[in-house]
């Protein structure tokens, strides 16, 4: 695969994005790949060359570029109970700037990703999101519902809450297709929460499937974590291989 980092503005600043893309020279479909909460790294790259590899083009943002460049800190030991918790005080107020107002920030980040992708690719797009990742291409598909064409999230919670700006509210304004590949070990997304997103989603008529991966914890497709579960990877990307398959020309 063709990769290398490239320069999107936003209108926030600078992110730091990952592109790659098959080697053909033509110009193919493209796929938003929204990375986790832990970061920018080596295996987001690795999944976005996987996915490239099917015939896309894909571009991996920094999320987080507002806290700088990535690498913007060394991998954590999150089984360690003292560095997860300080660890995850660096991640509180850099993914509560994404979410405040609504996701405001992420909608107009998100839009700048969207506008480098349309100079790269033709037509819609489809947005895949891990961990917070998911909510982020969700919130997405809300903004352009011409734009995004498909959604695919893994592992990601905190979609149903009791605030008024609960994720799920956003389903009337989703025309993508979606696919939840829920991890039945996460705490974050119980299945009340699931049934609320689901119903919330049928009653909109957002066409959709959702799955939830038995013996799965959140996290499950990422290699360099603890909760890394290998089945349910190749089961996840089996499944976003499908969506894409359907909702987007290569």
């Amino acid at each position: 695969m063709n990769g290398s980092t490239i320069d999107v503005k936003t209108t926030d600043g600078t992110a730091d994005c990952y592109l790659t893309k098959p080697a053909d020279g033509e110009k193919n479909p493209g796929v938003l790949l929204i990375m986790d909460a832990i970061g920018m790294r080596a295996r987001i790259h690795e999944m976005a060359d996987r996915v490239a590899a099917q015939g896309y083009v894909v571009l991996a943002p920094n999320v987080f570029y507002r806290a700088g460049r990535a690498p913007q800190w060394d991998m954590p030991n999150l089984a360690d109970e003292n560095e997860r918790a300080e660890f995850f005080k660096k991640l509180g107020p850099l993914m509560g700037e994404l979410k405040a107002d609504g996701g405001a920030k992420a909608a107009s980040d998100g839009t700048a990703y969207l506008d480098k992708l349309a100079e790269l690719s033709p037509g819609p797009v489809a947005v895949v999101g891990y961990c917070m990742g998911g909510w982020f291409a969700w919130t997405l598909a809300a903004t352009h519902p011409d734009r995004v064409a498909a959604v695919g999230g893994f592992h990601t919670g905190h979609m149903v809450s009791e605030d008024d700006d609960s994720p799920h509210l956003l389903a009337p304004k989703v025309k993508a297709e979606v696919y939840w590949g829920h991890a039945d070990q996460d705490h974050s997304m119980t299945p009340e929460n699931i049934a609320t997103l689901d119903k919330a989603m049928d009653a909109a008529g957002v066409k959709h499937t959702t799955e939830v991966y038995t013996g799965a914890s959140h996290g499950y497709t990422m290699s360099d974590m603890g909760a890394y579960n290998e089945a349910a990877t190749e089961r996840h990307f089996k499944a976003l291989f499908a969506l894409l398959e359907r909702t987007l020309s290569v």
